[in-house]
């Protein structure tokens, strides 16, 4: 196998192993994902679909979009750190908002229709960081992986 497929395969592999702990928490851990964990996992499923189409055609076309991937998800993740920390607000669907101006009615409508998972709280942390930022180290890592791809050819 050439190093370029070898660095794929690692790659693949990496956001494989993410995407099954994200399931592994959500189905063996009890923990339901917020609307931006479901977001993350998206971009892994893509470059999981770009290593395994890589050993078909197109390496460094598919190490391109593996890469793109990883930094997508990497992105949502910072985003995602973002929103658990309070710099920024998340989307208005799963975060805190602020409730002045609203009617009796209209607030409980909103608590009526708000999910159940905050994007805004962590359910999880190990060192001080949350699985949003755990999985923007590590798909930044894979994004590494995915780039000496490319260029291994």
């Amino acid at each position: 196998m050439t190093r370029q497929k070898t660095l794929i395969m690692l790659a693949a592999a990496g956001s494989a192993a993410l995407l099954l702990g994200a399931f592994a928490f959500q189905h063996l851990g009890g923990m339901a994902p917020c609307k931006l964990c479901l977001w993350q996992r998206w971009p892994h499923g893509v470059a999981i679909g770009a290593g395994a189409l890589a050993f078909v055609a197109w390496p460094a076309l598919m190490a391109l979009l593996g890469a793109g991937a990883a930094l997508v998800t990497a992105g949502i993740g910072f985003y995602h750190t973002g929103v658990e920390r309070g710099w920024w607000q998340g989307p208005s669907g799963c975060s805190g908002s602020p409730i002045g101006g609203m009617s009796a009615e209209d607030l409980l409508d909103q608590i009526m229709a708000a999910p159940l998972v905050r994007c805004d709280e962590v359910p999880w942390e190990m060192w001080g960081l949350s699985m949003a930022s755990w999985n923007m180290l590590a798909s930044l890592g894979l994004a590494l992986l995915w780039i000496m791809a490319l260029r291994a050819r």
